[in-house]
């Protein structure tokens, strides 16, 4: 019991170190996340974008822009093009993008060999993805916030909306004990 205690302590305390990215994020219709398992391994696996439209319009998802993190690092733009059926899911697949450069943060995270798992405008729920974290001392989650601009249309009457908002880069990683 102690051991589930210890997660839900840590999970918390995760989320209420960025209280203002996730107060944020819950205005957003548009949840959505990136995926890809060249993160994990050393491979040319492309990247795959999940997207959830809570509205009751089909809306086309135009564009994500990366914005650097200071005025020396690229934003990095993502022409996307996919529509979202009302209240429902898509994807869509790309060549690889490196989603990873030139951010402090990440390099930090990266080079401590954390695994990262999702880019996401939410914030990870570890019940949402069935893990159970019994051993706090064996796993960890560790999160890093970058500024983006997403351009959508709501497809009913073809108004173009954008906004900044946040994403987390979720990172995951598994001691050996």
């Amino acid at each position: 019991m102690s051991r589930v205690l210890s997660a839900a302590i840590l999970t918390s305390s995760i989320l209420l170190s960025v209280p203002s990215v996730a107060e944020h994020m819950e205005e957003t219709d548009l949840k959505f996340a990136f995926y890809s398992s060249a993160w994990g391994e050393n491979t040319d696996d492309g990247l795959r974008l999940v997207a959830l439209n809570r509205t009751t319009n089909d809306v086309q998802i135009n564009s994500i822009n990366f914005h650097g993190s200071d005025e020396d690092s690229k934003d990095v733009y993502i022409e996307i093009g996919l529509k979202v059926p009302p209240e429902g899911y898509a994807d869509i697949e790309f060549e690889y993008i490196d989603l990873l450069a030139e951010d402090e943060c990440l390099d930090r995270t990266l080079e401590e060999n954390w695994k990262l798992v999702e880019i996401s405008n939410y914030t990870l729920n570890p019940s949402v993805r069935n893990l159970i974290i019994e051993d706090t001392d064996s796993f960890r989650i560790y999160q890093c916030v970058k500024t983006i601009t997403t351009n959508w249309t709501n497809l009913s009457d073809n108004s173009e909306n954008e906004y900044q908002e946040w994403v987390l880069y979720h990172f995951e990683s598994r001691r050996d004990l």
